[in-house]
């Protein structure tokens, strides 16, 4: 049986992430990816946006990487070419009830060390972007968007040139704890046994059943996968916004948001579907709450103007009653397995995180 120093399952953006900051630590480090090709998943499913680090609650995982993962992520981008743009985000309030919302939203900002939020008034916000519909709203000036494709290939680049490789069509079965690291079964054309020193379980969606797969971790720290699937439309023409424009939150998610990509092209969501199985068609239909949800902040959405996009699944780890959840990365001081970290519960901030998530990893595995 071949013995490996570090197996990464998943070349998500996180995973790929995790791979290079193992690879540039003199790891040797092989990537283990079920599908034929890297970031299929949720990282190339989602707004591409590089959040602030707003929402999330003070202390949580998710508040503590998302700063210094945003800085990182943009300080990246700058020297690697990647593109991203700060372009900033209006939170906007369509109503006196949302309006009353915001401080609140700006409290946890602060707490989270979102220096930059600023309350706009409605006025303000107008000015700003004259289309739109508000009571008033904050500016994010430091909220961006990123060719998430991009990054994933320079991370994989950064990962290969440090010695790492990348074994696509390999997913890993299960597994088992033993004393000389974590055993193994890969499938594909080639099926193999192997053991490593350090497993990194970063499977994204099925993070959770990899999990249960692997002989001697204890079944009471694994979370239930649960999914919320979000559909996205895309906008006929040209949207008259300079910025992403986000609703007030909402349980589950941030709401149906106007986001952009690098050309200029608008789309919008996700919205939030709770479903039993990950699937990706989007139903035409539900643009009918879109153009609803949508009119709230621009009154002048045409109707027909939408068309269906894609899907993405947010890959939840708490029930749909409860509104928020944290990111959980467990390593052996969790669950006791040497030699193994499990990645669950990485929806948004994931993405603009995963450079300090990367590093966490690094902690949480010695």
């Amino acid at each position: 049986m071949e013995t490996l120093d570090c197996v990464v399952a998943g070349a998500g953006v996180v995973g790929l992430a995790i791979a290079r900051r193992l690879a540039l630590a003199g790891r040797e480090v092989v990537i283990l990816e079920a599908a034929g090709a890297f970031g299929e998943g949720t990282s190339s499913r989602n707004s591409e946006v590089i959040h602030a680090g707003i929402y999330y609650a003070a202390g949580s995982l998710m508040a503590r990487l998302c700063v210094p993962g945003r800085d990182a992520l943009y300080a990246y981008c700058a020297e690697r070419g990647v593109e991203a743009r700060a372009c900033g985000k209006l939170i906007v309030a369509t109503s006196e009830e949302e309006a009353a919302k915001l401080p609140a939203i700006m409290e946890r900002a602060a707490a989270n060390g979102v220096t930059d939020l600023r309350a706009l008034t409605a006025e303000e916000a107008r000015a700003m972007e004259p289309a739109l519909a508000t009571h008033g709203a904050l500016l994010s000036p430091s909220t961006g968007i990123i060719d998430s494709h991009a990054y994933m290939l320079s991370l994989l680049g950064d990962a290969e040139n440090a010695g790492a490789v990348l074994a696509l069509n390999s997913p890993v079965l299960g597994g088992r704890a033993s004393e000389e690291g974590i055993v193994l079964d890969v499938g594909g054309d080639d099926p193999m046994t192997v053991r490593c020193r350090l497993f990194v379980n970063s499977a994204g969606l099925h993070a959770p059943a990899l999990a249960r797969r692997i002989e001697g971790l204890p079944g009471d720290t694994i979370p239930t996968a649960r999914y919320a699937k979000g559909s996205y439309f895309s906008l006929a023409g040209k949207a008259p916004f300079s910025r992403l424009i986000y609703p007030v939150p909402v349980p589950g998610g941030l709401g149906v948001h106007l986001t952009l990509d690098m050309a200029g092209q608008a789309r919008f969501g996700p919205d939030v579907e709770w479903v039993d199985e990950p699937g990706y068609d989007v139903d035409p239909a539900r643009a009918e709450k879109f153009y609803g949800a949508v009119r709230r902040y621009w009154p002048d959405l045409k109707d027909g103007a939408l068309a269906p996009a894609y899907a993405g699944i947010r890959p939840k780890i708490v029930p749909p009653e409860i509104a928020t959840q944290d990111f959980m990365i467990q390593g052996p001081q969790v669950h006791g397995v040497p030699g193994l970290v499990n990645l669950f519960g990485i929806e948004s901030p994931g993405l603009t995180a995963s450079l300090a998530i990367a590093d966490h990893v690094m902690e949480v595995a010695a």
